[in-house]
């Protein structure tokens, strides 16, 4: 239910935009997200962050640098004013790494490997300011909007079989191939500045940072085993691309 209200809501907004606005323009852009993340080496008593959520940093060796991946999309902005616009953007961001047990490996010493996936794709509606107007050459800008965050986060590989056993597993501390899943949706905000610098009326280079925030707590296979002991998935993180602006 709440992903299907904030995708009609973003819908609307855009066609409102779309029938009021007396021009318009679309964005191309790639370039690449960087998950917030503290360093996994810290105890995790003095943790006020984790990397993606808590039992990554404690089971598997993984750094939050380890999830940097490509991200990319499309927007539709259309101008209210000289100085401010609305966009609506659809963006997508997908990265797989390799993985294995801090504390556990196979009988011969050698590692119990799995690999993590996490794909986030933001569909959101942005709102910019434009200080200098849309009149010069280079046009600074900055702005904030709303999104929503579909994800979905996957382990697959050999895992450990902790107690108390259960599905497959015969005995505690088992290995076997498995695969996980959590896929959902979370409400998320962003914060940006970027600068375009046009090329001629109608065609402009752009780069852009943004930061955005969002967490969620997960369901499927990461559902918690005991009530009041959620994982949270952070999905906050540093995006910046370059991109190409095209007014029409």
């Amino acid at each position: 239910m709440r992903r299907a209200t904030l995708t009609l809501t973003l819908l609307a907004l855009l066609a409102t935009g779309a029938s009021r606005a007396t021009a318009a323009g679309v964005d191309l852009r790639i370039g690449g997200f960087f998950p917030r993340g503290r360093d996994c080496g810290i105890p995790s008593n003095q943790r006020a962050e984790y990397t993606l959520f808590q039992d990554v940093c404690d089971l598997y060796f993984v750094q939050p640098s380890d999830f940097n991946g490509v991200y990319g999309g499309i927007e539709f902005n259309q101008v209210l004013t000289n100085y401010v616009e609305v966009g609506v953007h659809y963006d997508y961001y997908s990265r797989t790494t390799d993985s294995s047990y801090r504390d556990y490996t196979w009988d011969d010493g050698s590692e119990i490997r799995q690999q993590l996936r996490l794909r986030v794709a933001p569909l959101g509606v942005t709102v910019r300011l434009l200080p200098t107007g849309k009149r010069h050459k280079i046009v600074p800008y900055v702005g904030g909007g709303v999104d929503a965050l579909f994800y979905k986060y996957e382990e697959y590989g050999d895992f450990v079989c902790f107690p108390p056993s259960g599905g497959e597993c015969r005995f505690d501390y088992d290995v076997i191939p498995d695969a996980f899943v959590s896929e959902s949706t979370a409400f998320g905000y962003h914060a940006l500045g970027g600068l375009r610098v046009y090329l001629n009326r109608d065609f402009a280079i752009v780069g852009e940072g943004r930061y955005q925030w969002g967490n969620d707590e997960m369901g499927d296979d990461f559902a918690p085993n005991e009530p009041g002991l959620p994982n949270r998935i952070d999905l906050s993180g540093w995006t910046a691309t370059i991109g190409v602006h095209i007014r029409f």
